[in-house]
């Protein structure tokens, strides 16, 4: 492209590019009152005005030349740090040199005032056939809009583009649609994503484009309810991002979503993602309705011919369309084209149960529920009676017990608001965000995934029914202030009441959702060899009935949380548990701690610890047989035995080394092994027992780590300054700042030690650290687990006094105030 030198032509002066700044910088600071869509307009309109000065002196003279704006800023729609796609439109009669300097004229002065600039210089045939090849520019095209020069050319290559979609629609929607699910892999789902891409991710703003391309094909159309103001607000939170950031940026990372809620007057970060993910939830629905209404045509517009054939170039009964066949589901509800739909004769002003046996015939039959089913269910349908009626409840867990099934039908009825007119409880969770990245759902699709995951073991336990509702309702709480199962306790007794539970069923119900988390805390948390961890358990479960629920609903809930919440570990751990449990339920009474004779493995490293007067240990892999979690991630883990001479300092110094080569710690159990009979000499030897797993890579070998034990024992070995130095090496992603550690006392924790419990932000090193705390309070540590959850880590230690026996209280307090000032320090 050749560049002209415009300050030769006096008689033809530039305008001066600051007053377009200064206009739209007074623009973007005016406010509230000029925030949304009236902004976005008048922002595309004064960028209008001055293109339209720049093309009117430089065109002066030339004919079939417009000036072209396309994709967001063609449909009027610039935010603060848009791109400006412009396309510089000419019939060709033009010297192309002319032409040339005239887009000079026109992309220079955008790029001098640092705006980003998407343009292209075509001919209208030469646009069609770009557009022919590719996609994206085809799309750009379909929201052309005139700005500047000859309206006719604009004009003539509108319709022609239109024509040439609606034309070649049977073969660009599906193309259009793979573009679509290949970006939703790559990027995943807005509703649910902790930092979602307001623009790529699926329910994002491309999305919004790709349903207005459909629309414009007159192929199919995109259920209009809601799709407008879901737009605008994905928009609205991206012009915030814009203004707070001072970039051109859709990705909404977790640091600037505090600035960007304060932008746009919303209460808190919590408020500004539940907003965004309303919007992706309308638009992923109405997504997954148009698609689906688009295969649908297609498969019928290439069934017709073959069908005309085959009836002898007739149509159907009459020589009209075939008619569709219906096939009943249920009472009331059939299928048709695919898709459960309401039969004629259903009335949902008289049956009001017939929302939820439509939604449990379709998610039974694996079949969409029909949008048109669904609203005339919710203009239309009689509301459930208070208690249900035993078919209502009955309907439903059939609906839950469907499997992945449920998961679509339960959105077709969420879009509709049906899920809160039968739960008013549910819209205090629907659409909540989770901030803890374990969670790979909101709150609401996790309650509806824990209850796909349970579908899956009804088969394990005597109540189905209230393994289901149990799923379904176990987190409900997480909508209201405070511990969340103790909140959930209280509307499950009300839910399961009006759903028309019996009282018996209620108290299960409500002693699910209470104790929820009970197995996995306790048997990732707390020493299963101690008596009162299995009685507190088999307390608060009740009856061995209650204990199978609670164990299914353990493992379904953890499933539904991520891939992080659950492996042949915890599973193993769990399974333990429950055993246990279950054999005190049936009236034996819990096995009493018996110090177990020492190994032969163990007494030859006891032995050679103290021959050397140093560390030995022994690295054993996980047991043959042993199985990986349910993904084959996460196996059971490598034995880590370790005997050292009774000193201070051994905890810190051998969580230090395995945090050093990226040892995790699942359980470590401390005690004190006196010399065999026949060994000479006076002593104690202190045992370490630990189940340590990899981070990643392969194990280190036990003679380096041996070698790091000993320096570090001996002081040679800055632990601190190795892991500070890695940390400086590989910084972590800046994000929302961590809240700072809690060291509690457990109370009733154990009959045998007190149990010291902190929650924090896992680091490497942290064990270390605690160690080193729990050193210089002078306690002994019995025995240590350690559990961690994405960036949490709740670990449990069990110490005594110098004589072996639990703290006092006092004691206790001051111990864990010790530890939790030297976390924040």
């Amino acid at each position: 492209m050749t560049s002209v030198d415009v300050t030769t032509k006096a008689e033809e002066p530039e305008p001066e590019p600051s007053g377009y700044a200064a206009a739209r910088l007074r623009l973007l600071r005016s406010g509230e009152a000029r925030s949304g869509p009236p902004r976005r307009a008048a922002l595309a309109e004064l960028t209008d005005e001055w293109l339209t000065g720049l093309f009117a002196p430089a065109a002066d003279g030339m004919r079939g030349a417009a000036l072209v704006a396309v994709g967001g800023y063609g449909r009027g729609e610039l935010s603060p740090r848009s791109d400006l796609d412009l396309l510089l439109l000419h019939d060709g009669s033009a010297d192309p040199a002319d032409v040339a300097a005239l887009a000079d004229r026109l992309w220079y002065p955008v790029w001098d005032l640092g705006l980003a600039l998407d343009h292209s210089v075509r001919t209208p045939a030469e646009a069609r056939r770009t557009a022919a090849d590719d996609l994206k520019v085809q799309l750009g095209l379909l929201d052309a809009r005139h700005v500047a020069g000859d309206l006719g050319l604009t004009a003539a290559l509108r319709t022609q583009i239109l024509a040439d979609w609606r034309n070649q629609a049977p073969k660009r929607l599906p193309e259009l649609r793979e573009l679509c699910e290949q970006r939703a892999e790559r990027q995943g789902e807005l509703q649910f994503l902790l930092e979602p891409d307001l623009k790529e991710a699926r329910g994002g703003l491309r999305d919004a484009t790709a349903l207005r391309a459909v629309a414009a094909s007159w192929l199919a159309d995109a259920p209009r309810a809601g799709l407008a103001d879901a737009r605008r607000s994905l928009l609205d939170v991206r012009d915030a991002l814009h203004l707070t950031t001072g970039r051109a940026t859709d990705r909404l990372a977790l640091q600037e979503q505090p600035q960007v809620a304060e932008e746009l007057g919303l209460l808190d970060p919590d408020t500004l993602l539940r907003q965004v993910y309303e919007a992706a939830r309308t638009l992923s629905y109405a997504s997954d309705v148009t698609w689906r209404e688009v295969g649908r045509v297609l498969r019928a517009r290439s069934a017709r011919p073959r069908l005309r054939s085959l009836l002898g170039g007739r149509g159907g009964r009459g020589g009209g369309k075939p008619v569709p066949e219906r096939t009943p589901l249920a009472e009331g509800v059939v299928e048709q084209d695919g898709e459960a739909v309401l039969a004629r004769t259903a009335r949902p002003d008289r049956d009001p149960v017939l929302v939820l046996r439509a939604a449990a015939a379709a998610a039974q039959a694996g079949l969409p529920l029909s949008p048109h089913a669904v609203r005339r269910l919710a203009t239309a349908g009689k509301p459930l009676p208070t208690p249900w009626p035993a078919e209502a409840r009955e309907q439903l867990v059939t609906l839950l017990g469907a499997g992945p099934a449920t998961v679509d039908v339960w959105a077709a009825l969420e879009a509709e608001g049906l899920v809160s007119r039968l739960l008013p409880d549910w819209e205090r969770v629907r659409c909540r965000p989770q901030r803890n990245p374990v969670h790979t759902w909101t709150v609401d699709r996790h309650l509806v995934e824990t209850a796909v995951r349970a579908a899956a073991l009804t088969r394990r336990v005597g109540r189905p029914d209230l393994l289901l509702v149990a799923a379904l309702l176990h987190d409900i709480g997480k909508g209201w202030p405070g511990d969340h199962s103790v909140a959930g306790e209280v509307i499950v007794k009300d839910v399961a009441a009006r759903i028309g539970f019996d009282a018996d069923d209620v108290t299960v119900l409500a002693r699910l959702v209470r104790h929820h988390l009970l197995l996995v805390e306790t048997a990732t948390r707390r020493d299963l060899d101690d008596p009162a961890t299995v009685e507190s358990v088999a307390e608060a479960v009740g009856t061995s009935s209650a204990l199978e629920l609670l164990h299914a609903l353990t493992e379904a809930d953890a499933l539904a949380t991520g891939p992080a919440a659950w492996s042949a570990w915890r599973a193993s751990l769990v399974a333990d548990l429950v055993a246990r449990v279950d054999a005190v339920l049936a009236g034996e009474e819990p096995p009493q701690p018996v110090a177990a004779p020492a190994t032969a493995e163990q007494e030859r490293l006891v032995v050679e610890a103290h021959r050397t007067g140093g560390p030995v240990l022994a690295l054993r892999a996980q047991q043959e047989g042993a199985e990986s979690g349910p993904d084959g991630d996460e196996p059971l883990g490598v034995e880590l035995q370790i005997a050292v001479p009774d000193q201070p300092g051994v905890l810190p110094a051998v969580a230090g080394v395995l945090a050093v080569h990226r040892l995790t710690v699942r359980t470590a159990e401390v005690s004190v092994l006196d010399l065999p009979a026949d060994v000479p000499g006076d002593g104690s030897v202190l045992f370490l027992d630990w189940r340590v797993a990899t981070e990643f890579g392969s194990l280190p070998q036990a003679a380096r780590l041996r070698a790091d034990l000993v320096r570090a024992l001996d002081g040679s070995l800055d632990i601190a300054g190795r892991l500070a130095e890695r940390d400086a090496a590989y910084p972590r992603r800046r994000g929302a700042p961590a809240p700072p550690a809690r060291v509690t006392v457990a109370a009733a924790g154990s009959r045998l030690a007190t149990v010291i419990e902190v929650r924090a932000q896992d680091a490497p090193g942290l064990l270390h650290r605690i160690g080193r705390a729990l050193e210089a309070s002078g306690v002994r540590v019995r025995s240590a687990h350690a559990s961690t959850l994405g960036a949490n880590a709740v670990d449990a230690f069990y110490v005594t006094n110098t004589d072996g026996e639990p703290l006092s209280a006092g004691v206790a307090l001051e111990v864990a105030r010790g530890v939790e000032e030297a976390l924040r320090g």
